[in-house]
């Protein structure tokens, strides 16, 4: 959740704790010659939001040789999945709609299928295919409320179960005219994953990989254990509710304040309900914490539109998922595997 903003339109981050404990490593190594290992961390602008990776390493440059891998893969997996860059292949799928299908990588191909069984665990809550109504909202540009006919006009375009994948052909196909999908609601959290796997086989021992909000950790930071990492409270900027060392886990959250517009006193965000084409009105944050970043970034909307209730049934069938829901009325809801873990101001 967010202490402060990377950019105008960036994800809610968690990392006021996480940077102030890595600021103090970094200036520790850079003071100790003899101290090991380093700590080094680097920031770059993909994937439309500031991607901050540090690395835990036996000396500096092996720790920016893994982070320079790490900035490397997230670049290229932008170049496949981003619906910004117009000959991305979820561009092309997109391009092809209504028309034939389109052959595609195995990241793609993965992530989509990924993005599919989440909107299926959530029961719609999570749905790459509501982007056509997203853009009616228009919550960040023209803040237009879209009418009743206008949104049923769309139904037929943001139908998640429609999308065809071919798994053998390695294909992909959106069988009307006028769908697309966006997997900006899970491909940060993907992209941190796919990072981490090469910060690990370029030599780092730990490390974080943070796109915005969506961050994964992996081993420890130098006489730490885990890294620590602060909750935000919704309604009050700058103010955490919570504190987590996560340890070889990923946080994501999702929030009715990250992407808003206020009229006649009622607050219309971005995460909107599949089934209604409105804005999701029973949580005002939910945070997940998994050991995937694909997890945590997909369930995290999921869980926002199913609400506090039948989101928390949803984390405590799940194994290796926590969360923190925080309702409408401002009530904090916590998973039963992160009652011990929480540290409260």
């Amino acid at each position: 959740m967010q202490l402060f903003r990377w950019c105008a339109e960036s994800r809610p981050a968690f990392l006021l704790l996480l940077l102030l404990t890595l600021t103090v490593a970094s200036g520790c190594a850079g003071r100790s010659m003899q101290q090991e290992p380093v700590v080094v961390k680097r920031t770059q602008m993909h994937m439309g939001t500031l991607v901050s990776i540090t690395a835990v390493a036996a000396d500096k440059q092996a720790a920016q040789t893994a982070i320079e891998a790490g900035f490397y893969e997230i670049k290229r997996l932008e170049q496949l999945l981003s619906t910004w860059i117009p000959g991305s292949e979820l561009s092309g799928v997109n391009q092809a709609a209504g028309k034939h299908a389109v052959g595609v990588s195995g990241e793609t191909l993965e992530l989509v299928q990924r993005s599919l069984d989440m909107a299926r665990l959530t029961e719609g809550g999570f749905n790459i295919a509501v982007g056509p109504a997203v853009e009616a909202w228009s919550v960040t540009e023209r803040q237009h409320i879209p009418t009743q006919t206008e949104l049923q006009q769309l139904r037929s375009v943001v139908d998640w179960k429609s999308i065809q994948i071919d798994p053998e052909a390695r294909t992909i196909f959106l069988p009307r005219q006028g769908m697309r999908i966006d997997v900006g609601g899970i491909g940060k959290g993907y992209a941190a994953d796919r990072a981490v796997d090469v910060l690990r086989k370029a030599g780092a021992t730990g490390g974080v990989v943070a796109l915005s909000g969506d961050i994964k950790t992996f081993g420890d930071l130098p006489g730490m254990k885990g890294f620590p990492v602060g909750i935000r409270h919704p309604r009050q900027d700058g103010v955490v509710v919570a504190t987590i060392d996560l340890q070889d886990e990923a946080i994501s959250t999702a929030g009715d304040y990250e992407r808003y517009f206020e009229q006649d006193g009622i607050r219309y965000h971005h995460i909107l309900d599949p089934v209604s084409l409105e804005p999701a009105r029973l949580c005002q944050s939910v945070t997940v914490i998994a050991r995937e970043g694909t997890v945590a970034d997909g369930l995290d909307t999921g869980i926002f539109v199913l609400g506090p209730e039948r989101g928390m049934e949803l984390v405590e069938r799940l194994p290796d998922v926590e969360a923190v829901i925080i309702d409408v009325q401002g009530r904090m809801m916590v998973s039963s595997g992160l009652r011990d873990r929480l540290r409260y101001p």
